[in-house]
């Protein structure tokens, strides 16, 4: 399989809605997605138990939820419902492209129902040709604009342009899960280019890895270095807003931990007190704006 890290946060999302009645977030496209590897990649998470939870003793089935729900899944549902939450806000104001760099296995396209905004991801091909294969294999519809490219090469901002985004009116950029796999210089860079691209008023949509290293920020940073995808980088939250600041963004929302759990889980830990979820240490989440 093509692309595991991002296959992995795919089954995060489905599985949580699959076993809880009050989802964090609620994919509905994910599961459907995987087809198979659903199960498959279920099962390699049971049988790896003993790497995440060392001494435990219950059956597969609650070794898996517990991996999920507390070390898969919580960075991956956080992220999702801030970057959703947020692009509803823009687009409610008239926002009408949507660009999901690093797109992977994101079904945002798949359950939009506003025809209004184009939405673009932009991938590895490998990764965007997999995803297109999937699509078609569970019959599902996605209206997004699948752009081909290397992130870390400037080309991918002409074929974003050529495929039909309109620099001089507004978007939403994702940038998620994208700042711990580049080095400092490589992620100012890819800041600097969506800067160059998105017009004063653009929103832009981040999470990022802090200096203060948690077990789930260890856990997946395992997981990453043993699936070929290392990550690379941690940041201050004032190294991070001075990054964006100089790139031509202003922090709207710089999210703690704390802070998402209360925004965002909740209503799950409201519902299901015996399967409580946080957002995880060691990850922060901001929303900027484009400035002049």
């Amino acid at each position: 399989m093509n692309n595991m890290t991002a296959l992995v946060s795919c089954f995060a999302r489905a599985y949580h809605r699959w076993a809880n009645v009050v989802p964090v977030f609620d994919d509905t496209a994910a599961e459907a997605l995987l087809g198979e590897d659903f199960r498959q990649i279920a099962q390699n998470m049971q049988q790896g138990a003993a790497f995440f939870l060392p001494g435990f003793t219950g059956t597969p089935e609650e070794a898996l939820r517990r991996i999920v729900d507390g070390q898969l899944a919580p960075s991956v549902l956080a992220r999702s419902a801030f970057c959703e939450r947020a692009l509803a806000r823009e687009t409610a104001q008239d926002c009408r492209q949507y660009v999901i760099l690093a797109a992977g296995y994101d079904t945002f396209a798949m359950r939009n129902k506003e025809d209004r905004l184009a939405v673009f991801e932009l991938d590895l091909p490998e990764v965007l040709e997999d995803k297109r294969i999937r699509i078609e294999r569970a019959a599902l519809s996605s209206g997004a604009k699948p752009i081909p490219c290397d992130l870390s090469e400037s080309a991918w901002v002409k074929k974003l342009v050529s495929s039909g985004f309109h620099p001089a009116e507004s978007a939403f950029f994702s940038l998620l899960g994208i700042s711990y796999y580049l080095s400092e210089p490589d992620f100012r860079s890819l800041l600097r280019s969506v800067g160059h691209i998105a017009a004063v008023g653009s929103a832009l949509c981040l999470d990022y890895p802090t200096d203060e290293e948690s077990r789930i920020a260890s856990v997946n940073r395992a997981l990453a270095q043993g699936a070929g995808e290392a990550m690379n980088a941690r940041y201050s939250p004032c190294g991070m807003e001075e990054l964006l600041c100089g790139t031509g963004f202003r922090v709207r929302e710089h999210l703690s931990a704390e802070e998402m759990t209360q925004r965002y889980f909740s209503a799950h830990n409201a519902a299901v007190p015996e399967c409580t979820m946080a957002a995880p240490d060691g990850v922060r989440y901001i929303l900027a704006e484009r400035t002049e």
